[in-house]
C-alpha cells in the first residue's frame, strides 16, 4: 500500500497495535526510474527508466479460424424420464453443495442478510446474496452468477448471453429498481491458439459487450481474462491434454431495497397456490449442453438462447408482481431444467408436488430438463389469472403457464397430458440429490455425523422455529437510555479476532458505549479495565487457534501478572459484567482460575464432526442467574454457531453434574421437536447434554458457543418468523446487560 510520508509514523502506530508486522520498501519519486537498493551487496540490482516497462507494447496479431461446434444428434425423445432424473440429480453440478457451504463462516460482520441456505430446514438453494450496507440499514447490495460453459462447446454467443441472463435472473431474487443498476463482472476464459477458440472468443465478447448488454441497458465495468485454459503433458510416451472450453462467468451486483424483501425459493405449504413457470425459451425446450446430455454421455445439438427484449420483460413484470407482494416463492431455471428447479422448491418448504406439463410423453424429457432461459413463481391459486394479463402485459404473453401445485403429503407426482411419468417421495428424492454431498462429507469428516445429517432428510418434522417468553419488540432498556447514560463496554480482541463490529453495534443499540479494546491497548496501559462496566470476549480465530482454540488468548493474560490482576480485579467487581462469544467464550473458560463462580465450567474441544460447523440452531435458553439471559428462560430460537471447536468437555461426570445441580447451564442445543440432543446436525459440535452456554454462579460472567451478535436484527437471520420485523430474540440479551446496569 501507499501512504503519505507525515502519515508514517501514525501507521506504524496502528501496526503496533495490531500487531501486525510491515516493512517500508521504498518511496515514490518524481522521476521516471525504477530503482531496486541492495545494501547488502551495496548494489542496484534493478535501474532502468520506467519507459522500459511500460512503454508501447508491440501489437499483437491474431489469426482465428472458425471450426463448427462440437454437436451431436442426442435425442430426448426416446429417454427414461426416471432414469434421467436420477441421473440429473446426482450430477454435481446439480446435486447439493452442503458439504461445502456449511465449513465456511457465512455469517461474520453481522450484514449477511441472504447465504446460501434457506428456510425452516435450511436447504442451499438460494439463488442470490445479499448483505446490508450497515449494521442500522436495512438496505443491501445483491450478488448473484451465470455460467453456461458447456453450451460453448454449441455456441459461444448463445452461451455468453445464456451467462449473463442467469446472473439476472438469479438476482432477480432481490428487490432491484432498475435494470441498469445491476452491474456486471466478466471472467473470460479461453485456450488462446487451440482449435478455433480464439473465434469463438471474439464472437462470445462481439455478442455480449457490443450487443446484449446495450440491449440490457447494463455495462461490464470490470472483468479478467485467463488466456491458458489449456495443459499439456507426456505420459509413458503418450502427447495428453486437457482443454477447457470457451467459458465466461458473469457477477452481477447492485444496489437493492428493503432486504427482509427478498425472495427465496422456499415453497409456502399451501394447496390453495399454483407454480408458473416463466419460460424465456418460449416453448423451444433446445436441450443442447444440458446436464440432460451430459448425463446421456452426449452434447446435443440445438443450444437454448434468449433474446434481450424477454430478460427485459422479465425483469419488469417480477417487479409488478413484488409491488403488489403477490410472489411467495421464487426460483430461478437453470442447471438441471424445470423439474429441478421445482424439486429445489419442494425441498426448502418440505412438502410434495403435483406437476402437469402440457406435452406429449415423447417431449416430456425436454420439457422438464432443458434449461432455457426462466423462472418459477409460487402465487395464490386466485391471482393466476391476473398474473397471466400481467404478463401479456409485460411482452411475455404465452410464456408463462402453470406448472404445478404444492401437496402436503410429501409425494412428488410428475404427469403428462395421458401417462404417469414419475410418483415419488419428497424424502427419496432430496436422498438423491444430497448423495454426491454425503458421500463427499463422509469421506471428509467424521462419518457418523455425515450419516446422521443424510439420515435426517427423511425426517418431516416442523424445521426451525421459534417460541419466546417476552415480547422481543420491547426495548426495556430504553427508560435507561433516555436518562442519557451510556455506560462504557469494552469490546475485546486479540490477534484474528473478527466479531467484534457486530458486537459493538449490538451493544451501541442496546444503550451503552461500544469501546474498541485491543490487547495490546491494555498490555501497554493505553486502556485501563477499571474505566468499564462491561467486557466482552469476541469470536473469532486468536492467533489462528494455533495454540487451541482462545488458548493463546487466555495465556496472554495467565502468563503476565499485571493483566491476570486487572483482569482478575475485573471479575470481582460486582458492578461488572462479562460476556464471551465463541473464541471469546473458549478463552474466558480458560481463565475460570481467577473468575469466581466457575469451578465446574468445561473447556472446549474439536467438534465431533472434526470440521468448521457455520450452521444455524435451534438452542433453549435454560433458567439460570446469567443476567444477560434474564426473563428469556423457557424460550427457544434459532442462533449462528461458527466454530471449530466448540464441544463442551468436563474435567469429569461430577463436574458436569454440580454445574447442572447449580442451575449454571445457559444455553442448550435442542432438535426440531423441542428436545435436548447430542444429536448432529442439531447440535452441531456433539456436546453432553445439548450444553453450548454457562454462567457463573451469580451470573455476571456468561460464555457461549453461539453468536447472538450476528443475529440481533432479524434481517440477519437466514430463517425467522414471519412477526419478527426488526430486532430479533437476541436483542433482549443485550437490552438486558444495560437494564442490570441500571
Amino acid at each position: 500500500m501507499a501512504i503519505e510520508p507525515e502519515q508514517l509514523a501514525r501507521f506504524e502506530q496502528i501496526c503496533t497495535r495490531e500487531r501486525c508486522p510491515y516493512a517500508v520498501l521504498g518511496e515514490a519519486t518524481e522521476a521516471q526510474h525504477l530503482r531496486v537498493s541492495d545494501r547488502q551487496f551495496d548494489n542496484d540490482p534493478v535501474d532502468l527508466p520506467m519507459s522500459v516497462l511500460f512503454g508501447k507494447p508491440p501489437k499483437m496479431h491474431r489469426q482465428a479460424v472458425r471450426e463448427p461446434g462440437l454437436a451431436d444428434d442426442f435425442d430426448a425423445t426416446g429417454i427414461s424420464v426416471a432414469e434421467s432424473l436420477e441421473r440429473v440429480l446426482t450430477f454435481p453440478a446439480v446435486a447439493s453443495k452442503n458439504f461445502l457451504i456449511t465449513i465456511g463462516d457465512r455469517s461474520v460482520t453481522g450484514m449477511v442478510a441472504r447465504d446460501q441456505m434457506v428456510g425452516p430446514w435450511q436447504v442451499p438453494v438460494a439463488d442470490c446474496a445479499v448483505t446490508t450496507v450497515s449494521l442500522d440499514s436495512h438496505l443491501g447490495e445483491a450478488m448473484s452468477m451465470g455460467e453456461r460453459t458447456p453450451v460453448a462447446l454449441l455456441s459461444g454467443p448463445a452461451a455468453g448471453r445464456l451467462a449473463v441472463a442467469e446472473a439476472i435472473t438469479n438476482i432477480l431474487a432481490a428487490p432491484i429498481e432498475r435494470l441498469s443498476d445491476i452491474k456486471l463482472s466478466a471472467n473470460w476464459m479461453c485456450a488462446a491458439g487451440f482449435a478455433g477458440d480464439d473465434a469463438v472468443l471474439y464472437d462470445t465478447v462481439e455478442a455480449v459487450a457490443m450487443t446484449f448488454c446495450p440491449a440490457l441497458g447494463m455495462t461490464i465495468p470490470v472483468g479478467k481474462d485467463s488466456m491458458s485454459m489449456r495443459t499439456v503433458w507426456d505420459a509413458s510416451g503418450e502427447h495428453r491434454s486437457v482443454t477447457a472450453p470457451v467459458s465466461l462467468i458473469v457477477s452481477a451486483f447492485a444496489p437493492c431495497g428493503d432486504v427482509r424483501e427478498v425472495l427465496t425459493p422456499t415453497l409456502e405449504r399451501r394447496e390453495d397456490t399454483a407454480l408458473l413457470l416463466i419460460d424465456l425459451g418460449r416453448g423451444a425446450d433446445r436441450v443442447g449442453g444440458s446436464v440432460l446430455a451430459q448425463v446421456w454421455s452426449a452434447l446435443g445439438s440445438g443450444s437454448p438462447d434468449v433474446a434481450p427484449e424477454d430478460v427485459v420483460a422479465l425483469f419488469e413484470f417480477i417487479n409488478d408482481l413484488r409491488v403488489r407482494n403477490w410472489l411467495l416463492a421464487y426460483h430461478d431455471r437453470s442447471d438441471g431444467g424445470l423439474l429441478v428447479t421445482l424439486l429445489e422448491m419442494a425441498f426448502a418448504g418440505r412438502c410434495g408436488l403435483d406437476v402437469d406439463i402440457d406435452v406429449d410423453r415423447q417431449h416430456a424429457a425436454a420439457r422438464l430438463f432443458s434449461e432455457e432461459v426462466g423462472a418459477v413463481i409460487q402465487v395464490e391459486e386466485t391471482r393466476v389469472s391476473e398474473v397471466m394479463a400481467m404478463a401479456a402485459q409485460s411482452g411475455l404473453e404465452g410464456a408463462v403457464t402453470v406448472v404445478a401445485k404444492p401437496r402436503l403429503d410429501e409425494r412428488i407426482v410428475v404427469n403428462t397430458r395421458q401417462f404417469e411419468l414419475i410418483d415419488s417421495r419428497r424424502a427419496a428424492l432430496q436422498s438423491l440429490w444430497s448423495e454426491t454431498s454425503h458421500a463427499i462429507a463422509r469421506r471428509r469428516d467424521n462419518a457418523a455425523c455425515a450419516d446422521a445429517e443424510f439420515a435426517a432428510i427423511q425426517q418431516s418434522g416442523g424445521g426451525l422455529s421459534a417460541s419466546l417468553t417476552f415480547d422481543c419488540d420491547e426495548d426495556v432498556a430504553a427508560p435507561m437510555i433516555a436518562t442519557g447514560v451510556r455506560p462504557k463496554v469494552a469490546i475485546l480482541r486479540e490477534q484474528g479476532v473478527n466479531g467484534h463490529m457486530e458486537m459493538a453495534a449490538a451493544f451501541d443499540r442496546a444503550g451503552l458505549t461500544a469501546v474498541d479494546v485491543h490487547m495490546s491497548d491494555l498490555m501497554s496501559e493505553r486502556r485501563q479495565l477499571d474505566e468499564f462496566h462491561g467486557v466482552v470476549a469476541c469470536g473469532g480465530f486468536s492467533y489462528g487457534d494455533v495454540l487451541g482454540a482462545g488458548e493463546g488468548w487466555a495465556k496472554t493474560i495467565l502468563f503476565s501478572d499485571a493483566l491476570r490482576e486487572c483482569f482478575q480485579t475485573f471479575f470481582q467487581r460486582s458492578d461488572t459484567f462479562s460476556l464471551g462469544v465463541c473464541n471469546g467464550c473458549q478463552m474466558l473458560s480458560a481463565l475460570q482460575s481467577i473468575i469466581p463462580g466457575t469451578d465446574h465450567w468445561p473447556r472446549f474441544a474439536r467438534n465431533q464432526s472434526e470440521q468448521y460447523e457455520a450452521r444455524l440452531a435451534l438452542v433453549r435458553v435454560e433458567a439460570s442467574p446469567s443476567i444477560l439471559l434474564r426473563d428469556m428462560a423457557g424460550s427457544h430460537l434459532p442462533i449462528v454457531v461458527a466454530h471449530g471447536e466448540g464441544r463442551a468437555r468436563f474435567a469429569s461426570t461430577e463436574t458436569q453434574n454440580a454445574l447442572e445441580e447449580a442451575q449454571q447451564v445457559a444455553l442448550r442445543f435442542i432438535d426440531h421437536d423441542l428436545n435436548t440432543t447430542e444429536a448432529y446436525p442439531h447440535n452441531p459440535n456433539g456436546s453432553s447434554a445439548g450444553i453450548t452456554g454457562v454462567c457463573s454462579t451469580d451470573g455476571r460472567v456468561t460464555i457461549m458457543m453461539p453468536h447472538p451478535e450476528r443475529v440481533f436484527r432479524a434481517a440477519q437471520l437466514s430463517w425467522c418468523p414471519p412477526d419478527w420485523h426488526t430486532d430479533s430474540g437476541w436483542m433482549r440479551l443485550f437490552r438486558n446487560a444495560r437494564t442490570w446496569l441500571g
